[in-house]
């Protein structure tokens, strides 16, 4: 059974029911619903919950926290905004009415793709509006039934709307629940690293300071801002130091005795700035770090988040992430998930038995397709992101002799990307055509009155696309993995609390890509880790079924997360 739920013109809430009909539980909407008003959502929603209904609703995270606020949990839930920007660019339901009709206020608002260095994640959250307020979720709901049930395999994509799902509601819990955070054990690493906390906001710390006494010494610049990389790069320039840019790659390859304390200010610079003390004050409360997780908010599907920065917690702070008083942390992270996905998406079985004794790498040496793990590591990531050039492109010959159906499946959505066309994940999710600049290059190229610099350009751009639409299914996948494997997770640590309530019984506290972290009592510790290993073997087994790939998991039970690693 499905329940919508609606606000009505007054702010009150109307629920709709809706009861499938047919034997096999399918796609068609029972007789016409009648809408009902709901005086009181947490005693109603409360209620309801015993008969384990999925409810429908327009957006998660405007509907979850206040039941949660009630200690109010539901088991599923359908979020329409999450599942209608699934359906509207899948090609699974590209003939759909949802599909074909003018954008409306269902519509996410755009995700851009920005493109990282080589060791950072390439698509990131650019930037995302608050989306306006939907209306009648009851005739989209009706849109996005038909489009599944008219889909060539409903199955695939409404596994993917479901796990979509079922992350909205781990990020609310996640928020509500918080992850652990002892302040005290903040302000101690932050005093260590960079000194005492200045008496007025804005002054730089003792060994900043200290730092920049040194950078204008050495530097013969006595006004220089390092914080300024124009500023910087002016400075480097009259000390003889031609640059580009202030990254810290580039500065590594400049021999000069400022490039030391230049790297260690900035190392220092960005801990402040990113998590320093008014990070502290401003996302931690009650000993709790509660960030706004967006779901979906990648255009891959992996998760972002729009404060708090909780995808990107450096090292040097984690051992301020202190589990309760006969508490632990239970931390496990999938091993080399991308490379296994890649491996079972294609159904290689080569590959997937190199994996088979734990590190993935290591097999590739053993079967001889190269010689070192090092080299190992560097041909797959060439292969899952496109590099053709230095030791990637040198090895990328043998690993495709080696495991030519995982490679044919990269270079596959490779080329589809340099056409501008579309690929997707094993689930359904699509990626997104490239833009109008894009196109117009591409058409330039091909005119008879092209300049070379313009034919160079579109192929420059067209490969470009193609490296994004290589790593986009592998990278999809795995977000689909990881959704499937915390919603597995979720599902068994709520049968482990019984009649206890969310934050009373081990929960999840803590998701970055393809690591967990659960909180928990600590005699339940090694079960809440047995009950992880069985939730990734079961994400694998709804993805890939019958295939034998592991998803080997690296678990630990921890005081604080600096020990984890």
């Amino acid at each position: 059974m499905h329940i919508v739920l609606a606000r009505s013109a007054d702010g009150g809430v109307v629920a709709t029911r809706f009861v499938e009909s047919g034997d096999d539980g399918g796609n068609e909407l029972g007789i016409e619903p009648v809408a009902e008003p709901v005086s009181d959502l947490a005693a109603f929603v409360r209620t309801e919950e015993q008969a384990r209904p999925r409810w429908v609703w327009d957006d998660t995270s405007r509907w979850y926290p206040e039941l949660l606020a009630q200690h109010v949990r539901v088991e599923r839930c359908h979020d329409l905004r999450l599942c209608h920007t699934i359906l509207r660019y899948s090609q699974l339901t590209s003939g759909s009415a949802l599909a074909m009709a003018q954008h409306n206020e269902w519509d996410a608002p755009a995700v851009a793709i920005v493109r990282r260095e080589p060791d950072g994640a390439l698509f990131e959250l650019d930037e995302r509006q608050e989306p306006g307020l939907p209306t009648d979720p009851l005739a989209e709901f009706r849109l996005q039934r038909a489009a599944v049930a008219a889909s060539e395999e409903p199955g695939r994509i409404g596994r993917l709307l479901a796990a979509e799902s079922a992350g909205a509601l781990i990020a609310a819990e996640m928020r509500f629940a918080g992850l652990p955070w002892r302040a005290a054990e903040h302000d101690a690493i932050l005093t260590g690293m960079l000194g005492a906390r200045p008496a007025v906001d804005g002054e730089r710390p003792a060994k900043l300071q200290e730092l920049l006494t040194r950078l204008r010494e050495l530097l013969e610049a006595p006004e220089l801002n390092p914080d300024s990389p124009a500023d910087l790069v002016k400075s480097l320039g009259r000390a003889g130091l031609i640059v580009t840019s202030t990254r810290s790659w580039e500065l590594k390859k400049l021999e000069h005795p400022a490039i030391a304390p230049l790297l260690e200010y900035k190392k220092l610079a960005r801990l402040l700035s990113a998590n320093g003390w008014h990070w502290l004050d401003t996302w931690v409360v009650d000993e709790r770090f509660k960030p706004d997780y967006v779901p979906g908010g990648v255009v891959t599907g992996r998760w972002a988040t729009s404060g708090g920065g909780a995808l990107q917690l450096p090292r040097q702070i984690r051992g301020a992430v202190v589990a309760d008083d006969g508490w632990k942390l239970v931390v496990a992270d999938a091993s080399q998930l991308e490379p296994r996905i890649l491996a079972a998406m294609a159904g290689d079985r080569d590959m997937v038995t190199a994996g088979a004794a734990g590190d993935l790498y290591a097999g590739i040496v053993a079967s001889g397709a190269v010689e070192t793990r090092d080299q190992a590591k560097v041909a797959m990531l060439g292969a899952m992101y496109g590099a053709t050039t230095g030791e990637s492109g040198r090895l990328m010959p043998r690993l495709a002799r080696a495991y030519p159906k995982a490679i044919a499946l990269v270079e596959h959505a490779a080329r589809a990307g340099e056409r501008g066309e579309i690929v997707s994940t094993r689930l359904g999710r699509s990626s997104p055509l490239p833009g109008a600049g894009w196109q117009q290059a591409q058409s330039q190229a091909y005119d008879e009155t092209a300049t070379q610099a313009q034919t160079a350009r579109a192929r420059s751009e067209a490969r470009s696309w193609g490296r994004f639409t290589r790593n986009f299914i592998v990278q999809g996948t795995a977000a689909e993995w990881a959704l499937c494997w915390m919603a597995s997770v979720r599902r068994r640590l709520t049968a482990l609390a019984g009649e206890r309530w969310l934050t009373d019984a081990p929960h999840l506290v803590f998701f970055l890509h393809d690591e967990i972290v659960v909180h928990c009592p600590a005699e339940l510790a090694h079960i809440v880790a047995d009950e992880i290993r069985a939730g990734a073997a079961e994400a694998g087994t709804l993805l890939f079924g019958p295939l034998p790939i592991e998803f080997p998991l690296t678990v630990a039970i921890v005081d604080n997360y600096g020990q984890a690693k």
